[in-house]
């Protein structure tokens, strides 16, 4: 019975991380610069890291392993892309590194946990 309670906790508290990295991501793009490249970049930005939340929901509702391996693979690509994002802002000079660093160690940390998870279901 403690397994299965450690793996709801584990479940909840990834919930919880992939929500509060979509909040932080809200709070990035409204530090935004209001030119054209940043709001195209932004919204990229927005898009994929609103979806590591929204998938990683879905994927707790997976009703197969296989319906699970899937949602959590759409929930990998989409923290990488969140990812990339963060490094174009970075690279491009929208944002210093400074204030995405924190964030962009999340999204890579939270790509490592998702694919472990993903790897122990095969």
């Amino acid at each position: 019975m403690a397994a299965v309670d450690d793996k709801r906790d584990f479940v909840s508290q990834l919930q919880d991380r992939t929500k509060r990295f979509v909040l932080r991501s809200i709070k990035v793009f409204k530090a935004l610069p209001s030119n054209e490249e940043a709001r195209i970049v932004g919204k990229q930005f927005l898009r994929s890291t609103s979806s590591v939340g929204a998938n990683y929901r879905a994927v707790c509702r997976a009703r197969s392993q296989n319906e699970f391996f899937a949602k959590i693979s759409i929930t990998i690509e989409e923290a990488d892309e969140s990812l990339f994002w963060m490094e174009i802002m970075s690279e491009s000079g929208i944002l210093p590194f400074e204030k995405l660093s924190a964030l962009m160690t999340e999204a890579e940390e939270l790509v490592k946990i998702l694919s472990k998870a993903r790897k122990n279901t095969k």
